[in-house]
């Protein structure tokens, strides 16, 4: 009995029809789904529960998720954002859109230096996030594009999930031809993006910002051009650790293996929120009591997305042990298809593998049988593989437990739970789909 993928099913409706049917909040359908997805442990539910909630304390992006908000939180209340947005505007704020396809010029650039999703919405999103609100974008809408544009984190080349597929592949494949096409690839999701855009701008109404609210560069560069240093908390750790620095940091006789334990998740809020303070240090409070309010004031912005992250990352420890992948491994290995109908079941499975794990997680998990399957069926091994990592980059937009949906949430202030319908309407599937006439040979790629 496929115990993982029943239990996967189980805990997705029951989230649903907790927060949809009864109309609670999605903290609590993510506590009920996790505890009915613990009870298919049957006698071991317990120890399934708790060694679950063990494992989520471990996963980088639960902390990293709150740290976002409070890194949101001070460059607001400290007004460096504001200082931020002036600059920015009057670069582009005669564009309509400008900040989203910020947004998306940025999260492809990081994508294909940092090759992680929720790393890549951090990172673009702690500024265009903000922006996109003032300039009249919803708090849901601007977080759906920042979670939706995170999956060009695994969509552009390099990225750790390319490499897997490499070596699955084997000498199958090139190095070089598996770039070019997933560069290709990454290209065709981007065009997909800057088209929703301004479907987005058309449909809301968005308005390019009036000439009076717009000051020339140089005036904005004077009056805050010191906002521009809390830039540098997202290129530090980027450049340390990616590119020629970061390769030439790494030799032995400099910092050697240890320049891996630097984390874009964990160090960009960190470095962005100190700065930040010091940067907007005399707006802050001056007396205990102050400081009190100050903080009580940032509370509330993390109790939602904590618990709700929590339990989603708790759910999806207990979704592996109940051997979801293998499940999925089964069911690819029983079907005998023409590469057509093929390339649509693996799209499917990969994209629900990818929801509750990360991408490298789910290649790691199905890559190769997706991609033994497709060859099985007659698709040529360079675009199996580049389908299978655009299926994977999913992982970005995947609700309900992507931590790219949560960072977003928590830089604008949207609800999680309003993002999932649209990421799946607006970014799975469209994705899924450009994966599929990839495979099948209707979109060229270079390689």
């Amino acid at each position: 009995m496929p115990t993982g993928l029943i239990a996967l099913g189980a805990f997705i409706a029951v989230i649903i029809g907790w927060n949809v049917i009864l109309k609670r909040n999605m903290g609590e359908a993510m506590l009920v789904g996790f505890v009915v997805t613990a009870c298919f442990a049957g006698s071991d539910a317990p120890s399934a529960a708790v060694a679950g909630m063990l494992g989520a304390l471990d996963e980088e992006v639960l902390y990293a998720a709150i740290a976002f908000v409070f890194m949101a939180y001070v460059v607001d209340r400290t007004g460096v954002i504001q200082r931020l947005l002036e600059i920015l505007n009057s670069v582009v704020g005669r564009v309509r859109g400008g900040p989203a396809l910020v947004d998306t010029a940025g999260s492809a650039a990081m994508g294909a230096l940092s090759g992680s999703n929720s790393g890549n919405t951090a990172a673009t999103g702690a500024f265009t996030g903000p922006w996109m609100v003032r300039s009249g974008w919803s708090p849901t809408r601007s977080a759906t594009v920042m979670a939706g544009n995170g999956g060009l984190g695994a969509a552009m080349p390099p990225s750790t999930s390319m490499v897997i597929m490499i070596g699955f592949a084997g000498s199958l494949v090139t190095t070089g031809e598996i770039y070019l096409a997933l560069l290709t690839a990454g290209i065709y999701q981007v065009i997909w993006r800057v088209l929703l855009i301004a479907y987005f701008v058309r449909k809301d109404g968005i308005s390019r910002t009036p000439d009076e609210r717009l000051r020339p560069l140089r005036q904005a560069l004077h009056e805050g051009g010191t906002a521009l240093l809390v830039v540098l908390g997202a290129l530090v750790p980027i450049v340390l650790t990616v590119g020629p620095l970061g390769d030439l940091l790494m030799r032995p006789e400099l910092l050697g293996a240890s320049l891996e334990d630097i984390s874009i998740l964990t160090w960009i809020p960190i470095l962005v929120t100190a700065l930040a303070l010091v940067v907007g240090r005399r707006t802050l409070p001056r007396s205990v009591g102050a400081w009190g309010d100050w903080f009580a004031e940032a509370m509330p912005r993390f109790s939602s997305i904590g618990a709700l992250l929590f339990f989603a990352v708790s759910s999806s420890e207990v979704l592996g042990e109940l051997g979801l992948a293998d499940d999925i491994d089964a069911i690819l290995n029983g079907l005998q298809l023409n590469k057509y109908v093929m390339a649509l079941v693996v799209a499917i499975l990969v994209a629900v593998v990818a929801g509750p794990l990360s991408s490298t997680a789910t290649l790691t998990a199905v890559g190769q049988v997706s991609l033994l399957a497709l060859i099985s069926v007659g698709v040529d091994p360079v675009l199996a593989v580049t389908a299978i990592l655009v299926f994977a980059s999913t992982e970005g937009a995947s609700p309900p437990v992507s931590g790219s949906i949560f960072v977003a949430a928590g830089l604008t202030g949207a609800k999680p739970e309003k993002m999932f319908l649209p990421l799946i309407g607006y970014f799975m599937i469209p994705v899924l789909v450009i994966g599929c006439l990839i495979a099948w040979g209707f979109l060229p790629v270079l390689g």
